[in-house]
């Protein structure tokens, strides 16, 4: 889908060619005079006036060739007072009034307006718009190929405007492998997706069984034990700063499915195990999106992709492995797999002492308990990062909420047979799987986002929503912008609200 930003005035977006037309009307629109060509304005406050156009964000009328305009369609919508989320919420609401027969082409004209307000409205309409094609036999794709957003100031917008773009295409293909069946996203599979990514800004480095035992990553092994499919850890590099600056490194979970192993999973709703890679989807999302925007920083991404399966050479519970770290995990849940291959991950992710680590999982269905779908949980040893993410997050529409990280929580995850177990129980199970995870990043900025309750959507919508590529390209970006990563000052050990 292709996008245009244009400086238009809402009798030119009347004029201009398109199939349809979405006129987002601000509350303060109500009491302005259109001019004498802006049949368009006088159209919607007549039906403002009559009540035809109710007061609440996202309430629509739509017109069939509206007097003084060209497009077929208009659809009039309350976006409040033009904030980011009710200009989302007014683009979705919007898109309903048309999806019957979508057009090819479509016109937002959104007037005067912010960064934020329209970047909400190019991933609105991209999400509103979305379809999944790859596995069907008839697909229907995608019928919606051109986007013009009309602005009153385009030059000024116009950076806001290409992080949005790039971010629709670094989400859309973190959602594509994320709502691919297992059999279609092996971790072979991924692994090409990610060398597919190789250009002049970013190299991929593919690694295989025996590369992953001859580094001593044996967590990850111990998950990938029970499965035919062989495991892959993916390397992708990006560079837009010079090579001695240490990079932000990104570590997605890449369980390509996950039955549970040996301490198998409920059979409901087991086939929404495919999603459990999503944190290895949105790392390949923001490395499709980098190029797009090339930031002015190094990134590193590292993705172990596996499958958990309960095979006759599965690990069993009980089982001690020793890590990449040499620490040694007694498994006493085989169901707690993500933890094991991010804590190799993380050990591997030391060698490019980086300037701070971010990693992507859906690790927890605790972490669903406490926060819903609405906001990512974070985790953090360091207050500067942590406030960087959630200002991003906010900024991004994509928002995550700190969760505490306090030591005496540790206390549950002690063994009498290893140096640490990969579970403590049920209370506070997304914190333990944080603190689990902080062992293998010792001193170094550290943030876990848990995508459990994010990161896909069940029921009659079932798919992936492809969070958190807005909040880790909003980061990366704002982090480029600034030329500074995060310091040691601002480090701590204790809870966070």
């Amino acid at each position: 889908m292709d996008f245009e930003l244009r400086p238009l005035s809402r009798a030119e977006a009347a004029a201009a060619d398109a199939e349809a037309l979405i006129v987002l009307w601000r509350d303060a629109d109500d009491h302005d005079t259109p001019s004498a060509e802006d049949a368009l304005g006088r159209w919607v406050q007549h039906a403002v006036r009559d009540g035809d156009l109710g007061r609440d964000a996202g309430q629509w009328l739509a017109g069939h060739r509206v007097a003084g305009g060209r497009a077929r369609r208009v659809v009039a919508v309350r976006c409040g007072d033009g904030s980011a989320r009710k200009v989302r919420q007014a683009v979705a609401s919007a898109w309903g009034a048309l999806k019957a027969a979508p057009p090819r082409t479509l016109l937002i004209q959104m007037g005067a307006t912010d960064e934020a307000a329209l970047a909400a409205a190019v991933l609105g309409i991209a999400e509103a718009s979305y379809r999944y094609t790859t596995t069907l036999s008839k697909p229907q794709p995608r019928a919606l190929q051109r986007v013009v957003v009309g602005v009153a100031d385009a030059p000024a917008l116009h950076g806001a405007f290409e992080w949005a773009v790039a971010t629709v295409h670094g989400q859309e293909l973190a959602k594509e492998w994320a709502n691919r069946p297992a059999n279609h996203a092996r971790p072979v599979d991924l692994a090409r997706a990610a060398q597919a990514l190789a250009g002049p800004d970013v190299e991929v480095e593919v690694l295989g069984p025996k590369e992953v035992e001859k580094l001593g990553m044996g967590a990850l092994l111990a998950v990938a034990r029970g499965s035919h499919e062989p495991l892959r850890f993916i390397v992708l590099r990006y560079q837009g700063a010079p090579k001695r600056e240490a990079p932000v490194v990104l570590v997605g979970k890449g369980i390509t499915f996950d039955t549970g192993g040996i301490s198998l999973k409920p059979a409901a709703d087991m086939d929404e195990m495919k999603f459990d890679m999503s944190g290895a989807a949105s790392v390949l999302g923001v490395f499709a999106a980098l190029p797009r925007l090339r930031p002015a920083l190094n990134v590193v991404g590292l993705i172990p992709a596996c499958e958990n399966m309960p095979g006759g050479g599965a690990t069993k519970p009980g089982d001690v492995v020793r890590s990449m770290s040499g620490q040694t995990i007694e498994i006493l849940n085989t169901d707690a797999e993500g933890r094991l291959i991010l804590c190799d991950a993380l050990t591997y992710a030391q060698r490019f002492k980086p300037r701070a680590i971010v990693d992507v999982a859906t690790l927890t269905g605790a972490c669903v308990i406490a926060l819903g779908a609405v906001r990512s949980g974070l985790y953090a040893n360091d207050d500067a990062l942590a406030q960087a993410l959630l200002q991003a997050g906010e900024a991004a529409l994509d928002p995550c909420w700190r969760m505490p990280l306090d030591d005496d929580y540790a206390e549950a995850l002690k063994s009498n047979f290893a140096d640490v177990a990969n579970v403590g129980g049920r209370p506070a199970g997304s914190v333990t799987a944080a603190k689990f995870l902080q062992r293998f990043v010792g001193d170094t900025p550290w943030a876990h986002l848990d995508i459990a309750g994010t990161a896909w959507k069940g029921g009659k919508d079932k798919g992936a929503t492809g969070r958190p590529v807005p909040l880790l390209l909003r980061y990366l970006t704002e982090l480029g912008r600034r030329g500074g990563g995060t310091t040691r000052r601002g480090r701590r050990k204790g809870a966070a609200a």
